[in-house]
């Protein structure tokens, strides 16, 4: 089992200032929290070998990339073994399309998170891909109207 990092109120504000900005230079994040720059590199450092800080990235637009629907996905498979749900996740994980996969308990076995452009995009992601993936039983989707929150992590 994982073991939870040890964070203190100054650990905490480093990891709020790196949420909104995760560009933000060494200086000025140093500048931001009120530490001197030598510390604050090695908190971050430390917060980064610890996994608390699992890696920075880009936030892209799926409107400007021509991509401007999310559909959710739930999906029953015909089968419950271990083979089946390797190859389904692995082929899920491959298809550009997919935003989120997540494997559930309960009614469906998965819950997809897919960018696609308008019900022929769509249409297109479900016939020429999600429907050729060996062990796909059902599924049920809903067109997501607006995004009421969206963040890359939780607060911490």
């Amino acid at each position: 089992m994982e073991q939870q990092a040890e964070i203190d109120a100054i650990d905490r504000r480093i990891l709020r200032e790196l949420r909104q900005d995760g560009r933000l230079s060494n200086t000025k994040l140093a500048e931001k929290i009120g530490l001197s720059t030598t510390p604050c590199w090695n908190r971050v450092r430390a917060l980064e070998d610890s996994g608390v800080i699992e890696g920075y990235t880009a936030l892209l637009s799926q409107k400007a990339l021509g991509l401007p629907d999310t559909v959710i996905i739930e999906v029953t498979l015909d089968r419950h073994d271990d083979d089946i749900f390797e190859s389904f996740g692995t082929a899920l994980a491959a298809l550009p399309e997919v935003m989120e996969a997540y494997l559930l308990t309960g009614e469906y076995d998965y819950l997809i998170k897919v960018a696609v452009a308008g019900t022929a995009g769509y249409e297109e992601f479900l016939r020429r891909k999600l429907y050729k993936i060996p062990g796909l039983r059902h599924s049920r989707s809903t067109f997501v109207l607006r995004c009421l929150k969206r963040a890359a992590s939780v607060e911490p």
